[in-house]
């Protein structure tokens, strides 16, 4: 759902408007075309009628008529995600009960109950959008459970939010920013999780346009300054290739398809290496025709005539034939060095795979076969039930765990007796044991690996063979939260922890019981909260765990007073001047010299505020600022670490922000410099950043080892631009191999 707004309208006159809104109406029909039965022309109409007139006022950020957008997701759904009729009247109509006067009952009465509960699963996700954290993590619950109740629902938001991405050029820039990082956070790990790869692909690489657009626009130059000399090379290296599978009489379709720009910028920070030295900046896609029963057979062939032909790197196999992705992706994937000593990464799949990794589920439920295919995904839709069944569980922490322990890619490893088990990549032996049963989880001492005798916190690799060693004496502890990263494990170890706090609590409520009685009150709800309040304790079962653990000693009692049994806290002591409350340490003025930020929406006062650690911003960075709890505003870089999950989960607390021209401060980074060691490499190094543009060196360590030297220094610079211009000479000076930014400590 996007924000809609009555803004004058646009261009064209509203003649014109209307024949543009019909010609948008008539491109979705023609998508439409060979699903469309008898009845559902009309239908459709209705829908699109329905919400054309519901939404006929309102406009979009960009001022074109609101309707166009439905519209727009609507096609997505079918021509991208391959959703049928029922789904494409929904998209028309996902924001007309929240943001028009129809109501769930006008659409019941048009479509029909399936179409209703499609609609209120969207507009349920659409209410909480753009409110606090918990509530933002408390919608993407509510996701699920619909997700889990009809699929079409998250697919249909998943295409809502790919119209929005790629219409996101007119929104402000903070909005760009949520948005992108909500995107990149939830929706495209979702997106991959649902098999669709082209959606996930572009929602990162439009998230990107907008968090690191420097950078995107570096790779998209790069890559377009490129493209001739790729084109020649990967037809001269499907030459061959094309030769020999016409000579095997095999129906295929062989093309170069190039990485998205993400996942080649992630490549590069991975690596450490320069766009030039990023060798799989393009894949071979084979597809073959090959009937069911055929299909692993021609894959396998297929295989045998490239590796012929080609030399392959043996750990670069990926065999998802015999072993399907849970989310129905199956593909053979190798790795071969081509001509002029170049690596290319080769896909090998049928067309109806190939369906299936583009359309993702919507394809993967057209093609039902077999009955172990059938239930991969609802294995993890029962899995995701589960998890949310949890009513304990911390909102915020459960979409932390969700993505480590939904959206992860998977590994299989096998039990003791030869069976399968998908587990998360990262997931460790004690994750296997809760996956098997939870007394076993909970009663884990160890595991046996491939036959060996490993720690419950060994981390399992695709392939492994595990046995779980068991214990009656074990049990849960504090410790095992780390190690573990599915969703269930975490879950029943806070549980079993949770029943180990509240045994030991039992005994502080007998302390507190005495010294209650003791002053004449009595144990009630009211009274434990008052104390809860007056202690700072999260709940009355923290306030009695910490009497019972006696961290709490309860002397401040005298200092209560007592009306019938009711206690009343002591009145706290007024603060002196000195003890300003962060609130007002937070924004106290800045002397001038030092307000080198523009902190917008805060009054002209400049606002005190902190760089964070995390990333260490210098002027010129593109930035944002964070209210924390506690300790004031914080400055991040928007390619910082922890930037996504701040601006997806606390939009409410991020604050626009932009350097002001200073050239009084300096801030002190970090370079690594990577070279050959040659003679006098290192004096030309400090002459340049010392004598020739001045910088002060904070600190700087060199080691050379086997012909190489790797140096990090420390300097002082005043802006973004000062440390380009350094990192530019140092890249041009003879012998140095690479120079790159780090954050100092």
């Amino acid at each position: 759902m996007e924000t809609a707004i009555n803004i004058p309208k646009y261009d064209l006159n509203e003649e014109d408007e209307k024949k543009e809104i019909l010609r948008h109406y008539r491109g979705l029909l023609r998508v439409l075309k060979l699903k469309l039965k008898p009845g559902d022309k009309q239908l459709l109409r209705t829908a699109f009628e329905m919400a054309a007139k519901a939404h006929e006022t309102m406009r979009r950020k960009s001022g074109e008529p609101y309707i166009l957008h439905p519209i727009a997701v609507a096609k997505i759904c079918v021509e991208e995600i391959g959703l049928g009729i029922r789904s494409t009247i929904c998209a028309l109509l996902h924001d007309t009960v929240e943001d028009t006067d129809i109501s769930l009952e006008d659409i019941q009465r048009e479509f029909g109950i399936e179409v209703t509960k499609i609609v209120d699963g969207l507009t349920k996700i659409n209410t909480v959008m753009d409110t606090n954290s918990t509530q933002q993590a408390e919608n993407f619950k509510k996701i699920l459970l619909t997700l889990t109740d009809d699929p079409r629902v998250i697919l249909i938001k998943l295409a809502d939010r790919l119209h929005n991405m790629r219409t996101l050029e007119s929104m402000k820039r903070e909005k760009q920013l949520k948005i992108s990082s909500e995107t990149i956070f939830v929706y495209a790990p979702l997106a991959h999780r649902m098999g669709l790869y082209n959606i996930k692909t572009e929602m990162e690489d439009l998230a990107m346009k907008y968090m690191e657009p420097d950078t995107y626009r570096y790779i998209a130059q790069k890559l377009s300054d490129t493209k001739r000399e790729r084109t020649k090379y990967i037809n001269d290296f499907i030459r061959p290739l094309k030769e020999k599978l016409d000579k095997a009489e095999f129906e295929f379709d062989i093309y170069g398809r190039p990485k998205s720009i993400h996942s080649i910028w992630n490549k590069m920070k991975k690596k450490g290496v320069s766009f030039e030295e990023v060798y799989d900046l393009f894949a071979i896609r084979i597809l073959v025709n090959a009937s069911l029963e055929k299909e692993k057979e021609d894959c396998w062939k297929v295989y045998s005539i490239i590796t012929d032909e080609y030399n392959p790197s043996p750990e670069r196999l990926r065999d998802w034939l015999s072993n399907p992705k849970s989310n129905g992706y199956e593909a053979l994937h190798t790795t071969v060095m081509g001509p002029h000593g170049k690596w290319v990464e080769v896909q090998i799949r049928t067309k109806r795979m190939n369906e299936i990794a583009e359309k993702g589920l919507a394809a993967h439920w057209k093609y039902k076969e077999g009955k172990e295919d059938e239930s991969r995904f609802d294995k993890w839709f029962h899995q995701i039930r589960e998890a949310l069944t949890n009513p304990d569980e911390n909102s915020i922490d459960f979409l932390q765990d969700f993505k480590t322990s939904f959206l992860a890619e998977e590994i299989y490893v096998y039990t003791p007796k030869g069976e399968v088990k998908m587990l998360p990549i990262g997931a460790s032996a004690l994750d296997f044991a809760f996956g098997v049963h939870t007394a076993i989880g909970s009663k884990c001492i160890g595991a046996k690996v491939n036959h060996k005798l490993v720690p419950i916190s060994y981390k399992l690799r695709s392939g492994d063979q595990i046995e779980i060693i068991t214990s009656a004496k074990q049990k849960p502890n504090i410790e095992w939260l780390n190690f573990v990263v599915t969703s269930k494990a975490k879950s029943k170890i806070k549980d079993t922890l949770k029943e180990e706090k509240r045994k030991i609590a039992d005994e502080g409520k007998y302390t507190l019981q005495r010294k209650l009685e003791g002053i004449g009150a009595s144990m009630s709800y009211s009274n434990l909260e008052e104390l809860s309040n007056f202690y700072k304790t999260g709940s009355s079962l923290d306030l009695l765990y910490d009497i019972a653990v006696k961290k709490i000693d309860l002397k401040e009692l005298k200092e209560f007073t007592v009306h019938g049994d009711k206690l009343i806290a002591p009145k706290p002591v007024k603060l002196t001047p000195e003890d300003k409350s962060d609130k007002e340490q937070f924004v106290k003025h800045y002397d001038k010299k030092d307000a080198e930020l523009i902190i917008f929406g805060e009054s002209s006062d400049k606002i005190q505020y902190a760089l964070a650690n995390c990333c260490k911003p210098i002027p010129g960075d593109d930035v944002f600022g964070f209210v924390t709890t506690g300790e004031g505003l914080k400055i991040h870089r928007t390619n910082c670490p922890n930037a996504a999950r701040l601006l997806a989960n606390y939009g409410h607390r991020v604050v626009k922000t932009k350097w002001a021209k200073n050239k009084e401060i300096s801030f002190l980074t970090g370079l690594k410099i990577i070279g050959l060691d040659d003679v006098g490499v290192i004096h030309k190094i400090t002459n340049l950043i010392s004598g020739e543009l001045k910088f002060n060196i904070s600190a700087m360590t060199i080691e050379a080892k086997e012909g190489i030297f790797e140096g990090n220094v420390k300097i002082f610079v005043r802006d973004k631009e000062e440390l380009d211009e350094l990192v530019e000479r140092l890249v041009s000076m003879s012998g140095i191999e690479r120079v790159d930014r780090y954050d100092t400590e």
